[in-house]
């Protein structure tokens, strides 16, 4: 287990190594072979209406007429350990992980991210704690009482929860429970440190809100691989040797069918902490999918390179994760 664990880790800087190089690619290469020079490159990084001082002193501050494979040592040098810029007679450092800093704020781009990213990861891992263990359940107890009136129940509010939109659902949610009926009114984010029961209680409609889009999916995921599942020649013979119901459903039905549920989580997980965009602009919550939004309406270039290479980081450690729980699920995996 240990050495399949290290070839993980291994594979997983490998990972992150390529997501820096495409990530590099997409703000530095593209660009250049799609015509731009270093001068017309250094000008999306200066902000709008920049003077030409400015996009010559940003040219020779990013080394954009130094070779990409500097440029490339440099980047990834800076999300490593930091990195100087000489800003005329002076020298900026910017600390590790550094991507750059922002033109709205001419600030560090990272503390800023930083500063959001407990918004994100309250939302996203309060919400998959719901959707996972709700989602789950109500399949399985549909595979077990296939064509019932549960079933059929469930399967349609299913449908309902992946059908409407995150955006829909939240504001029905916020019109109903905190507008017309009080019951939570202020939907703000409160640091978990400062007031753990207030955190929770603001948290709960976009945690549910969130949780209903997703428990819909792995409710419908669950009932499929569970059905297949319990159809199976070894489910038989573990009744067969007298096995009790509930140690043949949870131990053999649901391990087996929990693969293919693993692999999701793990990228719906990974997404959401890159920020959940729609879910934080509906409750206004200003985590990194609301960080993410202004980046992109400001054309903030080095907020949207930071948040891309956040993103990846999450999306791969995630799979990283999903993989290691693969192999204490299924055993096979660690051959």
């Amino acid at each position: 287990m240990i050495t399949f664990i290290i070839r993980r880790l291994i594979t997983t800087v490998f990972l992150l190594v390529v997501v820096s190089i495409i990530t590099f690619g997409i703000f530095f290469l593209i660009p250049r072979l799609a015509g731009q020079n270093s001068y017309e490159l250094a000008a999306q990084y200066v902000g709008r209406n920049p003077t030409r001082s400015a996009i010559l002193q940003m040219e020779a501050k990013l080394n954009l007429n130094a070779p990409l494979v500097v440029q490339y040592w440099h980047f990834l040098w800076g999300i490593v350990a930091g990195t100087h810029y000489n800003s005329g007679p002076s020298v900026t450092y910017c600390a590790p992980p550094c991507f750059g800093y922002s033109f709205r704020s001419q600030q560090p781009v990272w503390p800023q991210m930083l500063a959001a990213l407990p918004v994100t990861l309250s939302l996203a891992i309060g919400a998959a704690v719901l959707w996972l263990i709700g989602g789950v359940s109500v399949g399985v107890l549909s595979a077990l009482r296939r064509g019932t009136l549960f079933d059929r129940f469930s399967m349609g509010v299913a449908l309902a929860g992946v059908s409407l939109p995150i955006f829909f659902t939240g504001l029905i949610s916020l019109e109903l429970f905190s507008y017309k009926w009080p019951i939570f009114p202020n939907v703000t984010y409160v640091p978990i440190l400062t007031n753990p029961a207030l955190w929770a209680r603001n948290l709960v409609l976009p945690w549910v809100t969130l949780a209903f889009l997703y428990a819909a999916l792995y409710a419908r995921l669950t009932r499929a691989g569970m059905l297949e599942t319990m159809s199976e020649d070894f489910i038989r013979t573990a009744r067969a040797k007298g096995l009790r119901e509930r140690n043949v459903v949870v131990r053999h039905g649901l391990r087996a069918a929990l693969t293919p549920i693993l692999t999701i989580f793990g990228m719906d997980l990974g997404l959401l902490l890159g920020g959940a965009i729609l879910t934080e602009t509906t409750f206004s919550l200003p985590g990194l999918g609301q960080f993410t939004l202004l980046a992109i309406q400001n054309q903030d270039f080095p907020e949207i390179m930071g948040v891309v290479l956040l993103a990846a980081f999450f999306i791969v450690i995630a799979n990283m994760l999903v993989d290691i729980l693969y192999a204490v699920i299924d055993p096979r995996v660690r051959v």
